[in-house]
C-alpha cells in the first residue's frame, strides 16, 4: 500500500519537491549574496545601530526586500495548494472515476486503504512543511542584526518558521480529504479547501493574540514596542495619578494642526509625556515566539486529527 500510494501521487510529491528546490535556491542565492555584500561593506560593529551602519542596514534591508515579497506569500499560498492538490484528490478522483469500487473490492480493507493512504501523505505533508521552515530560518539568520526581529508580529515570517509550516500543511492536508470525502467532486471541493483555507488564516491570525495573557508595559509610543518585534493588544493614557482615559487626554497640550504630521504627533506624545501622562499597553513580547509556535501548531493538529477522523467516517459511506 506504501507503494501505490507513492506511485499514485507521485506527480503531487515530485512537483511540491520541485518547487521547494526552487524555493530553496532562491533563498541560497539571496543569502549568499546579503553575505557578500556585508564582509565588503560592513564597518566593525556592524551591522548594529551606531550611526555608522546606517547605510550597510539599508543595504541589507534592500536585499531582504527582494526575496522577502515570495516569502510572505507562502504561508497562505502553500496550504492553499496542499489541501487542493494533496487532499481533494485523495478521495474525490477516486468517487468521480468510480474506480474506489475496485480499490475498495481487493483483499485489502477499505479501512486499511485509506489509513496507508493518509498516514503516508500527512507524513510527507509535516515533512515538506519542515523543509520550508528550515529553508526559511537558514536564509533568515543571514539578516540577522540588520533587519528589525518581527518574527512573532510578522505573519508572513512567523507561519514559514518554526513549527508553523508543518502544521499548517498538515491541517491542509486533512481539510482538503475530508472536502473531497463529502463532496465527491473535484473541482468543487478544491474551491472550498482554497475558501475555507483563506478564511481560517486570518481568523487564527486574530487568534494569536489571545494565546496568552498580554503583560502591560508603559512606553512612550507604539513604535517602540512594534520595532522589538511584539504584538500590541490594546492600548490606554494614563493621567499622572495612574488612572486609565477613554481617550487621549484633551486640553493639555497645542491642538494638532489640520494636516495632523507626523511630526506634530510626536510633539503632542512628548509633550503630554513631559507632563506625566504615559501610554500604558497590552503586549506580547516577541520571546513568546517559540511559546505562541507550539500553541498554534497543536490547535492546527487538533483540527486535523478531527478532520481525518471526519474522512473517515465518511469513507466508503453510500450515497
Amino acid at each position: 500500500m506504501i507503494w501505490l500510494t507513492l506511485r499514485q501521487h507521485r506527480a503531487q510529491l515530485l512537483t511540491t519537491a520541485g518547487l521547494l528546490a526552487a524555493f530553496g535556491a532562491l533563498l541560497l542565492v539571496s543569502g549568499i549574496e546579503a553575505m557578500r555584500y556585508l564582509a565588503e561593506n560592513a564597518p566593525e560593529g556592524c551591522p548594529g545601530p551606531g550611526t555608522a551602519c546606517a547605510a550597510v542596514v539599508d543595504g541589507m534591508g534592500d536585499r531582504y526586500e527582494l526575496a522577502y515579497p515570495i516569502v510572505s506569500i507562502l504561508p497562505l499560498v502553500g496550504p492553499a495548494l496542499v489541501g487542493a492538490f494533496w487532499g481533494v484528490p485523495l478521495l474525490a478522483r477516486e468517487y468521480e472515476r468510480g474506480s474506489h469500487l475496485l480499490a475498495w473490492g481487493q483483499s485489502v480493507t477499505v479501512k486499511r486503504w485509506l489509513s496507508v493512504k493518509l498516514a503516508v501523505l500527512s507524513g510527507a505533508a509535516v515533512l515538506a512543511g519542515a523543509a520550508l521552515s528550515a529553508m526559511t530560518s537558514a536564509w533568515l539568520s543571514a539578516f540577522d542584526g540588520a533587519v528589525a526581529g518581527d518574527a512573532l508580529a510578522n505573519p508572513g515570517i512567523f507561519n514559514v518558521t518554526g513549527l508553523a509550516p508543518a502544521a499548517w500543511w498538515l491541517c491542509a492536508f486533512a481539510l482538503g480529504a475530508a472536502l473531497g470525502a463529502a463532496v465527491r467532486r473535484t473541482l468543487p471541493a478544491m474551491a472550498a479547501t482554497v475558501v475555507a483555507i483563506v478564511i481560517a488564516f486570518p481568523a487564527l491570525l486574530f487568534a494569536q493574540a489571545y494565546y496568552a495573557e498580554p503583560i502591560e508595559v508603559f512606553a512612550a509610543d507604539r513604535g517602540a514596542l512594534l520595532q522589538k518585534g511584539g504584538i500590541v493588544v490594546s492600548e490606554a493614557w494614563v493621567d499622572p495619578q495612574g488612572r486609565r482615559l477613554d481617550g487621549a487626554p484633551e486640553g493639555v497640550c497645542p491642538a494638532l494642526g489640520p494636516t495632523g504630521s507626523d511630526r506634530e504627533q510626536i510633539a503632542e506624545q512628548n509633550c503630554l509625556t513631559d507632563k506625566g501622562y504615559r501610554m500604558l499597553f497590552k503586549y506580547h513580547p516577541p520571546e513568546r515566539f517559540w511559546r505562541f509556535q507550539w500553541t498554534q501548531a497543536a490547535l492546527l493538529a487538533i483540527v486535523a486529527a478531527a478532520l481525518v477522523a471526519f474522512t473517515v467516517r465518511l469513507a466508503g459511506r453510500p450515497r
